[in-house]
């Protein structure tokens, strides 16, 4: 009898553990079972896809040509149809150059808002869409730009401010008379020049192109007092040979040979006489 017993108690361990591991076995089915469900712009309840990332799952779709208008040209952006106005905004960042945050789109007239979905707002293949940049933003990349070329051309003038120091010291030498090389009149019209050529490649706008037309004229009023100073300088060199010619001809009019440049006259006398020797 105590064998019965035992035998009957072991078959109820048995019993047991099978029913915990179908149960176990149950409960990872069921996990497995579990489908993630996600809603779709505009309220459709759907499957999850698995797989893919986020962004992926929510823009996965059919795709869709957009001809979007900007500063008088048109971009063609292919962009899935159930995307966001926010995704083509950062689509248009890489095309345009201008950041989401100061993008505006309007489509039908009416500006959208970046959470709001392409094909709800009737955003279909080849529709139009205005894009234009944030006002505000735009008056503030203005005024950063006026700084900017504000600061360059400030740098030409302190550039300029030197050269007109070696522009004064030409100018007392060839009021003293001094003869100035060459050199120096094409050396320093040279950087002038590329001063000039500076202040030519900054855009500026506003009170900074008024300061840019005044720089130029700086400049150039520097090349003409240059080229004055080289036109007086090479008579000054004139006179100076002339100088010298006129010493040499008074030399010549002395009448003797001392400090002539010119040799004395001097005869010479051939006698037949011959002397007599004892």
């Amino acid at each position: 009898m105590r064998k019965k017993s035992s035998t009957s108690s072991k078959s109820k361990n048995e019993v047991i553990k099978d029913e915990n591991y179908k149960f176990t076995e149950f409960e990872e089915e069921k996990k497995n079972c579990i489908i993630d469900w996600e809603v779709r712009p505009g309220g459709l309840l759907v499957q999850k896809r698995v797989g893919i990332s986020a962004e992926e799952n929510y823009v996965a779709g059919p795709m869709i040509k957009i001809k979007v208008s900007y500063d008088s040209c048109y971009h063609d952006v292919v962009v899935p149809a159930e995307s966001t106005f926010g995704n083509l905004k950062k689509i248009l960042c890489d095309t345009t150059g201008l950041h989401p945050n100061v993008q505006r789109l309007l489509f039908q007239g009416k500006e959208k808002d970046e959470n709001e979905c392409l094909h709800i707002s009737g955003v279909k293949d080849m529709s139009k869409v205005i894009l234009m940049e944030d006002p505000a933003s735009k008056e503030l990349k203005k005024i950063q730009d006026t700084s900017i070329s504000s600061e360059a051309i400030a740098r030409v003038r302190v550039e300029v401010d030197k050269l007109s120091h070696r522009v004064v010291a030409i100018e007392e030498a060839v009021q003293r008379g001094t003869k100035v090389e060459n050199r120096e009149f094409v050396v320093l019209t040279e950087l002038f020049m590329i001063q000039l050529l500076t202040l030519d490649s900054i855009e500026a706008e506003g009170e900074a192109k008024t300061q840019r037309r005044k720089e130029v004229h700086r400049i150039q009023s520097f090349v003409d007092m240059i080229d004055n100073f080289k036109a007086r300088s090479s008579s000054i060199a004139r006179n100076c040979i002339g100088t010298i010619s006129m010493v040499n001809t008074k030399w010549e009019m002395f009448d003797s040979g001392i400090g002539s440049l010119n040799a004395p006259n001097q005869s010479t006398k051939i006698t037949q006489e011959w002397e007599v020797f004892d």
